[in-house]
């Protein structure tokens, strides 16, 4: 079976709550190849952070089959499922993470120290043009640039793929765009795929695969044969 570089094969993930099973993720296929920008688009609730936990090796599927570079990510047991995400996936979360009393430069350099062929921290900081600003802390640095730190955290790890849930959710417009661009240059330059999850619709015209999501369920999965230009976008 030829299989994309992410696939989702009737995929489930079901909680029992108080006796009642809650379908959070229902029957989802899906695939995604290497360096493709995706958007995962859908309502608060519809199950976007639930995909992109069962991908990120942060949680267990129900049913189904996950895959990543021809490896199956659900068949692995709790010490490869650490290495998994350790090694192989990068996250930026709407909220940066950063521990305040570390400069920048050592918060990227907490995740360089993790993985055996690390892209060395001030390289990473360079990627997204914060080099002068190596040496400041967190509460020094704007929300974009602590963005742009959290970005550079997750490219030091060398992943395969990257993991975004709403990165430009508490970002006004322009830096909001900034941040967006530099996560679709990098995917263009590195190979990575990158997945971003938002609410935002406007996003999705720069993708390259665009996916909503409604009630767990997949409503539409569309390749975008002429994604516009993150500095065409308007919201």
């Amino acid at each position: 079976m030829n299989r994309s570089y992410i696939t989702f094969e009737h995929v489930w993930k079901t909680y029992l709550t108080g006796g009642a099973r809650v379908d959070a993720l229902r029957d989802v296929s899906f695939g995604v190849e290497k360096g493709e920008f995706t958007v995962i688009l859908g309502a608060s609730g519809a199950g976007k952070t639930t995909l992109l936990n069962m991908l990120g090796g942060m949680d267990r599927i129900t049913e189904g089959k996950i895959w990543l570079d021809g490896r199956e990510i659900s068949a692995m047991n709790e010490k490869e499922m650490v290495q998994y995400r350790r090694y192989d996936v990068g996250f930026v979360f709407q909220f940066y993470n950063l521990i305040p009393n570390l400069t920048a430069l050592e918060n990227v350099e907490m995740a360089a120290m993790l993985c055996p062929d690390p892209v060395p921290a001030d390289r990473a900081l360079e990627l997204v043009g914060l080099s002068e600003r190596r040496d400041n802390f967190p509460a020094q640095l704007s929300g974009g640039e602590q963005q742009r730190v959290a970005i550079a955290r997750a490219l030091a790890k060398n992943p395969k793929l990257l993991l975004c849930d709403e990165p430009t959710g508490a970002l006004d417009y322009r830096t909001g765009k900034a941040v967006l661009q530099m996560l679709y240059d990098l995917g263009r330059k590195d190979g990575t795929a990158t997945l971003v999850i938002t609410h935002n619709q406007a996003i999705a015209r720069a993708a390259d695969r665009v996916i909503r999501i409604r009630s767990g369920q997949i409503e539409s999965d569309e390749r975008n044969q002429d994604p516009v230009p993150v500095e065409k976008i308007e919201w």
